[in-house]
């Protein structure tokens, strides 16, 4: 079990203490080789449901670690941002507003669907305030720099998000330079939007890659907002969660991109929502309400994909078609010796 504080003799100014306390995180994933445990991914994981009768309205089905510890969702975030614009007035084709949800790959129709939201509204690329970054799908870097390419805002793959919170602008007649500060209209929308739909007050505040605002949040807040944005496609389909929740199931190919597990994910569980972060995050929204949200200490991504399937499972999903990205395997000498796969963090009932 994880210590619940750093050591007395790290050195930390005193108000930063706070920060340092560990989340009791449980094993939640682990690699093997011939038969021997080689590795083991730490991490916490929620699965709710939406429930009137419940506290809060919503029911915890599954939980293993720590899922009430404050984290940052990093860009699981997008999708609960993109609810924020269409609130606001954007309106946008339902692959662009995939887009302005996603964390893409970088291949041409993500870089050429950023450009086309800016177009739309009169904007150039220079309007972009995120990051500059080579394209994040190793096949789509690799191609982009034999062509020449350099990082660029366009090719980030937070591009599409940042195209839509400029279009947000001027839609509004909001100053479309300074988008990213909190004090700006658009930003004080998305937290205002996040607060609504977690059902949470941010613990803390940073700033993403990107450069956007981000919150810190819990499992079981993220894991509330995704389960609304899959049941709304449902139960109030007019509205900006369903717009958002609906253009993702429609588009998977934009949300990430080809040979992305997400993109796998939504394309073989018809009606889910989900969407990955930085860090390990991981969360998935169900057109019953419910959800499954998760986190991998160490920040590694290779163990997110088994743990959200084995949670998946334990909610009575058939998940027999995504036995593809539940496992992965661990070579020896070009041949399987292991695997990785989800521990049997699940209670017994």
């Amino acid at each position: 079990m994880l210590s619940p504080a750093l050591p007395a003799h790290a050195h930390a100014p005193a108000q930063e203490q706070d920060l340092l306390t560990l989340p009791q995180h449980t094993p939640l994933a682990v690699q093997t080789r011939d038969g021997l445990v080689e590795s083991i991914h730490y991490g916490s994981v929620i699965a709710t449901v939406q429930d009137a009768t419940a506290d809060g309205g919503l029911r915890t089905l599954l939980s293993a670690g720590d899922p009430l510890a404050p984290f940052y969702p990093r860009s699981s975030l997008k999708p609960l941002q993109a609810v924020a614009m269409v609130s606001a007035g954007l309106d946008l084709p339902a692959d662009l507003l995939a887009l302005t949800a996603a964390s893409h790959s970088g291949a041409a129709i993500h870089r050429d669907g950023a450009l086309h939201i800016l177009e739309m509204h009169g904007l150039t690329a220079d309007a972009l305030e995120n990051s500059t970054d080579l394209p994040y799908g190793p096949d789509e870097r690799e191609e982009w720099l034999r062509a020449g390419g350099t990082a660029t805002r366009l090719a980030q793959n937070c591009s599409g998000k940042h195209a839509a919170m400029a279009a947000t602008c001027v839609i509004n007649g909001w100053p479309v330079r300074g988008y990213l500060d909190p004090g700006h209209p658009l930003q004080q929308l998305v937290a205002a939007t996040v607060r609504e739909l977690t059902g949470e007050q941010p613990q803390r505040t940073s700033t993403d890659g990107c450069g956007t605002p981000l919150f810190a949040l819990t499992l079981r807040g993220m894991a509330r907002a995704f389960g609304r944005l899959a049941a709304a496609v449902v139960t109030d389909p007019r509205s900006p969660e369903a717009a958002v929740g609906r253009s993702m199931m429609q588009h998977p190919d934009m949300v990430a991109g080809e040979g992305r597990d997400v993109t796998e994910l939504m394309r073989l569980l018809p009606g889910a929502v989900a969407k990955d972060g930085f860090e390990g995050v991981q969360l998935v929204g169900l057109p019953d309400g419910s959800a499954v949200a998760v986190k991998i200490s160490d920040g590694g991504d290779r163990a997110r994909m088994p743990v959200t399937v084995r949670a998946l499972e334990a909610l009575d999903v058939d998940t027999s078609p995504l036995a593809g990205i539940a496992t992965g395997a661990v070579l020896g000498g070009g041949r399987p010796v292991g695997k990785l796969t989800a521990t049997d963090f699940v209670p017994a009932n």
